[in-house]
């Protein structure tokens, strides 16, 4: 394809990645990791994030009060911010070290090989930004489902269920091992554009090359 070129394809690389930690930043703060409706009062909804649980009723609206303690929230809340802190850093590092190795950024100009080196590891950062991102969500989700079905709490109470940030961090998640996987794909790439050609004086052809005795037809 004439636009797959290896430009488009590390500018497609970073769009991707920086996408993926916009979304990250956005799961990271949102309070909407978990939410909970109570069927004896339908007008309250309570929403539960990694910093502030919320409620929202239809007189005042939306109040989010931040958590007490650190030390009090559940385990999966506190690995998860953690790891979430992890992401959105590591998603930052990724974007800043592989802008420079971008064709026709005037960075590292005449230094093909320190651009090479800018992209892989970008793409390692956001590999390991995109895992960081998936794995706290699914510890949540984990905790979630285990927690909703558990036949120790009486049906009449209310439980928590997946909210919309849930969702948002895995395509987040996703969206930055993949850009971290087209960051590898455009080095490849680059590599096999720069591959030296080989040409009729070669020596290779020439060792490579078949002789015939010459004969005449008389």
């Amino acid at each position: 394809m004439v636009f797959l070129t290896t430009k488009m394809m590390q500018r497609t690389a970073l769009f991707v990645t920086f996408g993926g930690l916009v979304t990250s930043l956005i799961t990271t703060f949102l309070p909407l990791w978990k939410t909970m409706n109570s069927e004896l009062n339908e007008v309250e909804n309570w929403y539960s994030g990694l910093w502030h649980a919320c409620l929202y009723t239809e007189e005042v609206g939306i109040q989010c009060k931040a958590y007490d303690s650190v030390l009090g929230l559940p385990l999966d809340l506190q690995i998860s911010r953690v790891l979430m802190l992890m992401s959105d850093g590591t998603g930052g590092l990724a974007v800043l070290a592989a802008f420079p190795g971008l064709e026709g950024v005037e960075i590292c100009v005449g230094m093909p090989g320190v651009k090479r080196k800018l992209l892989i590891f970008g793409g390692v950062l956001s590999w390991l930004s995109g895992i960081t991102t998936l794995a706290p969500v699914s510890i949540v989700a984990y905790t979630t489902v285990v927690e909703f079905w558990d036949e120790g709490f009486p049906d009449v109470m209310p439980r928590w269920e997946y909210g919309e940030a849930m969702f948002s961090g895995w395509f987040g998640g996703l969206a930055l091992l993949i850009g971290g996987t087209l960051f590898f794909v455009a080095v490849c790439m680059g590599d096999y554009d720069q591959r030296p050609l080989s040409t009729p004086n070669s020596p290779q052809l020439k060792r490579g090359a078949k002789h015939y005795l010459k004969t005449e037809v008389v």
